[in-house]
């Protein structure tokens, strides 16, 4: 029996289990807990199709949308090197290429696929600014003939980790996965971290090197070793093969395939050795989260019928005054940190001005000892041109170790201003969980301090062309005049001029990137936060509103009230109870 009618016959066997789901999201309907009725409604739709979710997760610039669209022969997912993908894409089997996108509290809505990138881009909907809810792709790739379905997920650590949190968010829905790691650096904490977290539910991980082509034999080897030993040692089990690859050499096929093959296959024995299963656990894991979250809501709604009016006003108030004395610590800390950037910047100019007198010194010497080596048979104006040229590729050099320097020191001085962010944000997520507010679980209970600079580096080398070539029509002259007879010192007195001024401009250009990345990156972190404590105030403010209106149905309402939430909890409870077990494959099954 091949893979793809195991795996439909598996969506006949789980008849009951998407049932459930289905009445399931009902109930969550009823409550007014419309998240968690499309969650399980989506789960439900995928388990009666026999649909599994093989994600690829990992740090940004990993290359994950390049591996995916490698392996379903198609360029459809954008890709760069900036963060691409600010929410998760669904790639399915289709006839022919086609996509489809879905807002908050919205149907299906048809798109073309080379729009893609308006809904699914960093660059096009920055921290899913569009309130895109799902994004899918269909694709006629054999590949997905079996259910298999390949999800594109945002990066960890990427512009904004809004879209690192849409990733966590996603993980409740991830049958399977591809950990997509690399040479430099081979693995970060917040990688780690969901890695282990993915792995307490999903035991199918398939490990891969991308980017293969970018290091040296000894650099594979060194990274491969590095992020066995700690994720062995992370997860506490042999590691499988870590397969070194690069997605963009087979999407372009071009380069040697290295273990290309053995990781498709892997893929494919995947789908049948545990398809089956996998389709299965879906629903059960769908059934218990969402009937854990419903019995969460009936709980609350139970007590707030039970608790005194004077209670619930209480309770609002503390956690009303929780919110405000958040935002109003957030907000006096980001005037420190405001103040701590500029005066890293002036920390920026006194390096930069440091820099330069080393700078000017090296640079001049290095073009006396090149210009011995210069032609200088060349007339008046070629001799410019050329020496000119030679000051650029020397300030370009100078300028190197600057930028690389100045990054790294922005780096750390970045990462240590942001962990006093994300501290106090914490803090208040603790006092926000000690609430007992349903929903309040979905909630981060800590969000990542280790925060570096999350903005690419725009730094371009200016060349200053019109110095270099110089166009006026007299200088030419003069050059012609003066070269034809050897006198060539104010051609390079002019040189070492303009080398000056390359330096200056671009030290200056360099200082200005790193603040640019730090004042950003500061932006974003802090839009990062408020994002998590303003869903703790709708989670919060909702079960609140909720108590006080069933307190307000008086006491026929609230005996009626009661009735149903008994009726509702113990039907919760036999779906809990009853999924209907996975029944053994047919003998001549890869099962």
């Amino acid at each position: 029996m091949t893979g793809a009618s195991q795996n439909r016959q598996a969506a006949l066997q789980n008849t009951s289990a998407h049932a459930a789901l289905y009445r399931l999201s009902e109930l969550a309907a009823e409550f007014g807990a419309q998240r968690i009725a499309s969650a399980a409604r989506s789960v439900a739709d995928r388990v009666s199709e026999g649909r599994f979710y093989v994600a690829c997760i990992g740090q940004f610039k990993r290359g994950k949308s390049t591996l995916l669209n490698a392996l379903i022969g198609h360029p459809v997912l954008p890709s760069g090197v900036v963060p691409v993908t600010s929410v998760p894409t669904v790639i399915r089997r289709g006839d022919r290429l086609a996509a489809r996108v879905r807002f908050h509290n919205a149907t299906w809505t048809n798109i073309s696929v080379s729009d893609l990138e308006e809904y699914v881009s960093e660059r096009k909907n920055p921290e899913n600014a569009k309130g895109v809810d799902g994004v899918e792709i269909f694709a006629p790739s054999p590949l997905l003939e079996s259910g298999m379905c390949l999800v594109d997920t945002p990066g960890l650590g990427s512009v904004f980790a809004g879209n690192t949190a849409a990733t966590h968010a996603f993980i409740p829905h991830i049958d399977a996965a591809i950990v997509v790691i690399g040479a430099d650096p081979p693995l970060s904490g917040a990688e780690l971290q969901l890695v282990e977290t993915v792995s307490q539910d999903v035991h199918d991980l398939l490990f891969v090197l991308n980017k293969a082509d970018r290091a040296n034999s000894a650099e594979r080897s060194a990274a491969v070793e590095f992020s066995r030993h700690v994720l062995e040692t992370r997860l506490n089990k042999t590691l499988p093969a870590i397969f070194e690859i690069s997605a963009l050499d087979r999407l372009e096929r071009t380069g040697p395939e290295r273990d290309w093959g053995q990781f498709v296959h892997s893929l494919e024995e995947l789908v049948v050795r545990s398809g089956r299963s996998l389709i299965h656990k879906a629903a059960e894991r769908g059934i218990q989260r969402a009937s854990n979250q419903l019995l969460a809501v009936i709980k609350e709604e139970r007590n707030a019928l039970a608790r005194p009016v004077e209670e619930s006003e209480r309770r609002l108030a503390t956690l009303q005054k929780t919110l405000k004395e958040s935002e109003t610590a957030m907000r006096d800390l980001g005037v420190l940190l405001s103040a701590e950037q500029q005066r890293l910047s002036g920390v920026f100019v006194e390096r930069m001005n440091t820099f330069l007198k080393k700078a000017k010194v090296s640079a001049h010497n290095e073009l006396t000892q090149r210009l011995a080596s210069l032609k200088r048979n060349h007339n008046g104006p070629t001799f410019r041109r050329n020496v000119n040229h030679l000051a650029q590729e020397i300030a370009r050099a100078q300028l190197k170790p600057l930028l690389e320097d100045e990054a790294k020191f922005a780096e750390e001085e970045f990462r240590k201003t942001a962990k006093r962010f994300v501290l106090l944000a914490n803090e208040f997520l603790h006092r926000f969980g000690e609430a007992d507010m349903p929903g309040l679980n979905e909630l981060p209970e800590n969000l990542d301090s280790d925060h570096g600079l999350s903005i690419r580096s725009q730094f371009h080398f200016h060349l200053i062309e019109r110095v270099a070539a110089p166009a006026s029509p007299l200088l030419f002259v003069s050059d012609l005049i003066i070269g034809g007879v050897g006198l060539r010192v104010g051609i390079v007195r002019d040189a070492r001029q303009f080398l000056d001024q390359l330096l200056e401009v671009n030290s200056s250009r360099v200082q200005s990137d790193v603040n640019e990345r730090v004042r950003e990156s500061r932006k974003k972190l802090d839009a990062e936060i408020n994002a998590v404590l303003r869903e703790a105030s709708a989670i919060a403010g909702g079960a609140l509103a909720r108590a006080r209106a069933a307190q307000a149905a008086g006491t026929p309402g609230v005996q009626a009230a009661r009735n149903r939430l008994d009726s509702v909890e113990l039907e919760v409870q036999s779906f809990m109870v009853c999924v209907m077990p996975l029944s053994p494959a047919p003998k001549n099954s890869s099962f």
